[in-house]
């Protein structure tokens, strides 16, 4: 079987592979407490490819849904015998999963070519497969593009193909970076029809509960700010692309209506002003029913900046809006190069509370000037401006950050599993504290916050039936006992 495929103003003849995309065994993060979130990355790379090569054969195995252990994955790879395999990498502490799953492919069938992507795998590109004789390729950067032509050319890679970094006999070959899409609207709906009879195991407990169908969806790619700790800015060059608030409430009722989606998660690391002021109206065109509830991700500043527009946001169903408060110290969030103030934390909290809409903040310990005095003001802080959620993280320097960049080059790492590279274990120490004494200050935050019998009442009780069931949820989960259980 062959078909026409363009690139790039050519057009190559390809005969089609058999691609399966793997999402691993693996443990979700337990700080969320019980969830099982869509394949996404995998979807969405499937959807393009599956738009541009209408013959090609994909199969999507997802081993959390599908309730398949690593034997099991390896049974199912026997059985569709595919002639390449795409791995899911969504985070740095996911890393030995994927090549785990890269193991199982090349066990069933040497001969598949083995490739994932993904911001861990695109820093440490040449390290990865100079290291990992698995991987056969390691897609860098934006992965639609880069992997129709790979499945154009049959698998081979080459030094024409943008994007890639592969083996060649004994040497790593890295082709140029290929440039960003221009027009992100060009993507296609993200491909639940290809996970669709597996819909109704993805949920978020804490967020919609077992039986609300959980979908994400994308509005933006990249970021436009340089915080030190975060991988958006160098995977995505600085650069961020953006959705129409109609493009996006044309999503999102898709999923509504399509799939019976009630819990929609937007992933966007910064969801910015622009879109956040405009969906709520484009998404009330749509007359979606009331038991709507999505979720996204705002900058502090930027809460305050449509504090006038959250009334019509939260009608149109939002009702959970997670920031990075990070610090309550200024000089830190300098450091951080943050770009807010202690004071707009505090703001933007009291704004969504007074509109009914959950407030959930991030906070980061474990900065190298961080002392047992500076973390128990960073307690105290979080206690008085009382968000309704709160998730402790612990600095952790990802690959492709700045913070790796100093890390690595001061020998501040200690813990080099990348498989603890999860914001929860402290990886590295501080000035004046140990590692073991920043993982001890970690659990102490959770129990501050959560151990409060006056904030568990207020909370199991609230008139926010989110805030209630979040509440309950963690309660349930007893997440603080299991922070003590790191150290």
């Amino acid at each position: 079987m062959h078909v026409l495929l363009a690139t790039e103003g050519t057009f190559l003849e390809a005969r089609i592979l058999k691609i399966v995309f793997v999402e691993p065994p693996k443990d979700y993060w337990f700080v969320m407490g019980e969830y099982l979130p869509p394949p996404f990355g995998l979807i969405q790379l499937a959807a393009y490819v599956e738009r541009e090569i209408p013959d090609a054969k994909i199969e999507i195995v997802d081993c959390n849904a599908e309730e398949i252990n690593w034997i099991g994955l390896e049974r199912r790879l026997e059985t569709l015998n595919p002639d390449m395999v795409g791995v899911s990498s969504v985070a740095t502490c996911n890393a030995f999963v994927t090549l785990r799953a890269a193991q199982t492919a090349k066990k069933v069938n040497p001969e598949a070519l083995t490739v994932t992507g993904g911001q861990h795998f695109t820093a440490l590109a040449q390290e990865s497969l100079e290291k990992y004789p698995e991987l056969d390729v390691i897609i860098r950067g934006e992965g639609e593009k880069t992997l129709t032509e790979l499945i154009g050319n049959f698998g081979k890679a080459n030094e024409s193909i943008q994007g890639l970094s592969y083996r060649n006999g004994e040497h790593i070959i890295n082709t140029p970076t290929r440039p960003l899409m221009k027009d992100i609207h060009d993507l296609p709906y993200p491909g639940y029809h290809l996970t669709e009879k597996h819909l109704n195991n993805y949920h978020f407990t804490a967020m919609g509960g077992r039986d609300a169908p959980y979908a994400l969806i994308e509005g933006s790619r990249g970021c436009p700010h340089k915080c030190t700790f975060c991988t958006q800015w160098s995977h995505w060059g600085g650069i961020c692309r953006t959705k129409t608030p109609e493009r996006i409430a044309d999503e999102i009722a898709h999923c509504y209506n399509r799939y019976g989606s009630r819990f929609i998660w937007l992933t966007d690391d910064n969801f910015g002003v622009e879109r956040a002021s405009g969906l709520g109206e484009e998404l009330l065109k749509h007359r979606l029913g009331d038991d709507l509830e999505w979720f996204i991700q705002l900058r502090c500043d930027d809460v305050i900046k449509i504090q006038d527009d959250l009334p019509l946001l939260h009608k149109a169903g939002l009702e959970w809006v997670m920031m990075g408060v990070e610090s309550p110290w200024d000089s830190t969030l300098k450091t951080f190069k943050k770009g807010i103030t202690a004071d707009d934390s505090r703001r933007a909290i009291k704004i969504l509370k007074d509109n009914g809409i959950l407030a959930h903040a991030m906070f980061v310990i474990g900065e190298r000037k961080d002392t047992h005095a500076s973390i128990t003001y960073l307690r105290e802080f979080a206690n008085e401006i009382d968000p309704d959620f709160v998730i402790f993280t612990v600095l952790t320097p990802f690959p492709g950050t700045a913070i790796y960049d100093e890390a690595r080059l001061n020998n501040w790492i200690e813990d080099p599993n990348w498989a603890n590279y999860d914001m929860a274990h402290a990886i590295m120490p501080t000035e004046s504290l140990s590692r073991l004494e920043v993982q001890e200050e970690l659990w102490m935050c959770y129990r501050s916050f959560y151990g409060s019998w006056g904030r568990r009442f207020k909370g199991v009780f609230s008139k926010n039936s989110i805030k209630r069931r979040v509440s309950w949820h963690m309660l349930g989960q007893g997440i603080v006992g299991q922070f003590k259980t790191l150290f």
